[in-house]
């Protein structure tokens, strides 16, 4: 049998009752947002527990260490309802709540069935493959936002791959470029981030090895369980137990940590281009944005809450790291340390997915007032320089349009820029009023911008097909 791979599918365990899981908390409207936080709570990981034992209890059978009949009544007991909050209180006494756990399911067998329990496990492989469980399903509930925020800045560079906008570098003007480009940027980045994730995922491997990794309660038919634990889950098989060797914790705290900053980059970007003296963008939702004092405002929401996601990741996916240094066979408090942290990573960086989606799925696009923010600016001065360069040599050319762009400081490359560059002797020398005009044109400079916006739409339909 395979396990849930996306968190619409029901697990042997799912009589476990909604209110199982925690409520809505203060700040969940802005930090929780989508489908990941319910992928990560108690009932989740209390579910991905319960699959993980009654799953060993059938490849115990399979392996010929458990009776058939013991196996499929442990299964039956793995569909009962437990109580989070019990087995956390409970597990204080033993340092983890697989202890607590294994005793209410051996409790609620028959005295036939309930001493083949947890057959030839130790807690850490169980809490550890149910882990991958969690984060596995988490992700996929992630990639669903992942992949439509995708689609939504698909949809914008498509709509928009000729019209012009100033590229920024520095947060000042540089040169011109496309919104369509901008927008195949977020997409390539945004499809990337979900690659990354899925190769992580696939690659997720159960853990069985027992007490020191030697797999020496499964009396030589240690592989032959976990062979068979890894199809019951639909997980990878590993070479050895990784108690200590904690590489697909790692791997997937980086490629979160890897989301998260793509989703953060273009949370910012939306958030910049949203200010009110640029103006360029706004969120689309009717009602939301307002501020409690200042009726005028129209705050970018999405973007912020999205923003405030990612901006969390990186401390997680430190703490991950950092907890992959631990002792010897079984880690003192490291392993431990990583429950939490991984939930909350899933967590934020799922609600910084949702929330961009959201943005990028309402956004609109004022493109005239893009056109009308490269009028008046100097972003035909490289053009110019280059012009001149003929005659004049890179560095004078330079200087004499820099010089004309600063000649007026409270305007430059103003109106009077035209002006300014005709009056040099030198520039009137090389090129006529009308080539000045084309060269001072900032739409003619967009370069390839339409072009590379074809290239990253081919590459991300490519992706598509199955």
């Amino acid at each position: 049998m395979r396990p849930p791979s996306s968190p619409s599918e029901a697990g042997p365990s799912g009589a476990i009752p909604a209110e199982a899981g925690p409520a809505t908390g203060l700040f969940d409207g802005v930090l929780g947002r989508g489908p990941v936080a319910a992928e990560v709570d108690d009932a989740a990981w209390l579910r991905a527990l319960l699959d993980v034992e009654a799953a060993l209890a059938r490849a115990g059978a399979t392996a010929g260490l458990v009776p058939s009949s013991a196996a499929e009544e442990i299964g039956d007991a793995c569909r009962g309802t437990f109580d989070p909050a019990a087995l956390g209180r409970d597990a204080a006494a033993s340092g983890n709540p697989v202890v607590p756990l294994v005793r209410a399911i051996e409790a609620a067998c028959s005295a036939q069935a309930g001493p083949w329990v947890h057959r030839g496990a130790t807690s850490q492989d169980v809490l550890d493959t149910a882990m991958v469980l969690v984060a596995r399903r988490a992700v996929a509930a992630l990639l669903v936002d992942l992949e439509a925020a995708s689609t939504a800045a698909e949809a914008l560079a498509r709509r928009h791959r000729d019209h012009p906008v100033s590229g920024r570098t520095l947060l000042q003007q540089a040169l011109p470029t496309t919104f369509g480009l901008k927008a195949a940027g977020w997409m390539t980045a945004l499809d990337g981030a979900a690659d990354r994730l899925t190769d992580v995922c696939r690659s997720l491997p159960v853990q069985l090895g027992g007490a020191v990794g030697t797999m020496s309660a499964l009396e030589g038919r240690g592989t032959t369980v976990l062979e068979a634990l890894a199809a019951e889950l639909d997980l990878a098989v590993p070479v050895l137990a990784w108690h200590t060797l904690r590489l697909p914790v790692a791997d997937l705290a980086g490629a979160l940590g890897t989301a998260a900053g793509v989703l953060g980059k273009v949370a910012l970007d939306l958030a910049l281009l949203a200010q009110t003296e640029v103006a360029e963008v706004a969120e689309g939702v009717a009602g939301r944005g307002g501020s409690s004092t200042m009726p005028h405002k129209r705050n970018p929401v999405a973007a912020v809450s999205a923003r405030a996601g990612a901006m969390r990741a990186p401390g997680l996916v430190a703490g991950l790291l950092g907890a992959m240094a631990q002792e010897h066979e079984r880690a003192a408090g490291a392993w431990h340390a990583e429950w939490e942290a991984l939930s909350d990573l899933l967590r934020c960086t799922g609600s910084s997915a949702a929330w961009l989606r959201d943005g990028l799925e309402h956004l609109e696009v004022d493109a005239d007032r893009m056109r009308e923010g490269l009028a008046g600016a100097a972003l035909g001065s490289e053009a110019v320089a280059l012009a001149l360069t003929g005659s004049l040599g890179r560095a004078r050319a330079h200087d004499v349009v820099a010089a004309a762009v600063a000649a007026d400081a409270g305007a430059p490359g103003g109106p009077d820029l035209r002006a300014r560059l005709l009056a040099d002797a030198d520039v009137s020398a090389t090129l006529t009023p009308q080539q000045v005009d084309q060269l001072l044109d900032p739409a003619a400079h967009a370069g390839e911008a339409p072009r590379l916006v074809d290239r990253a739409l081919a590459a991300h339909e490519q992706r598509s097909r199955p």
